[in-house]
């Protein structure tokens, strides 16, 4: 598991990472909100401890942010002030807990423990690409925040090139896997089922997921 600790009071930030170090967590430390959420936007964490005066970008801006990036890491918000406006806000804006400071370690660390359990279970549930997410429960897709319609198909298709983000898929091997069938050299289907998929999950949108490679198959991902 692996934590990210935002606290601009250096003492606190060290005693944060010390504990969560001694609990078997690995533990990043930044003391600015602009690199915080840098930082969070480009690794992936399994929690966030994130207090609200930073120099550079508060916490409240910084999660707002990372919402809006379609970041879902679990965050604590630690306040000062323990305002209920603030702790309001901080929930509205998407944060999963809060405390107030002083606050004790040992609950400090229980509450992390919990978040990270509860995205442990998510993740189990949840594929995601870039700004793309599939929810296996609900079936519900979506791009950029945005829902997609797929039929049943287009899902099974789109749940397979999101299991191995980044691998190119031949045909046969969709075929085969999606289709249940062995693939006929003959047929255009999944031609077809990915020109569909393009169109939902591409159109309207800068970055291009759906990747053809002439002349092997398909790749999903944000790079080229």
């Amino acid at each position: 598991m692996r934590i990210l600790v935002v606290e601009d009071e250096k003492k606190i930030a060290s005693s944060i990472q010390r504990a969560l170090r001694e609990a078997g967590f690995n533990v990043d430390k930044v003391h600015d909100g602009n690199e915080a959420l840098d930082t969070a936007a480009q690794t992936p964490y399994d929690a966030i401890v994130l207090d609200v005066m930073l120099p550079g970008r508060d916490g409240l801006s910084v999660l707002q942010q990372l919402r809006a990036k379609s970041v879902y890491t679990p965050v604590l918000i630690l306040t000062a002030r323990g305002e209920v406006s603030e702790r309001i806000a901080g929930l509205e804006l998407g944060a999963d807990d809060y405390m107030a400071k002083p606050f004790a370690m040992r609950e400090l660390l229980a509450r992390v423990v919990s978040l990270t359990r509860r995205s442990s279970i998510e993740k189990s549930t949840m594929l995601k690409v870039a700004d793309l997410s599939m929810n296996l429960l609900t079936r519900e897709v979506t791009r950029a925040g945005k829902p997609l319609n797929l039929t049943l198909r287009e899902f099974a298709l789109l749940e397979f090139l999101m299991r191995e983000p980044g691998r190119v898929h031949s045909r046969t091997r969709l075929c085969e896997q999606v289709w249940d069938y062995h693939f006929d050299p003959g047929t255009n289907i999944v031609d077809v089922f990915i020109q569909r998929l393009r169109r939902k999950v591409d159109d309207h949108h800068k970055v291009k997921l759906l990747h053809t490679i002439r002349g092997v198959g398909y790749r999903l991902g944000s790079e080229e």
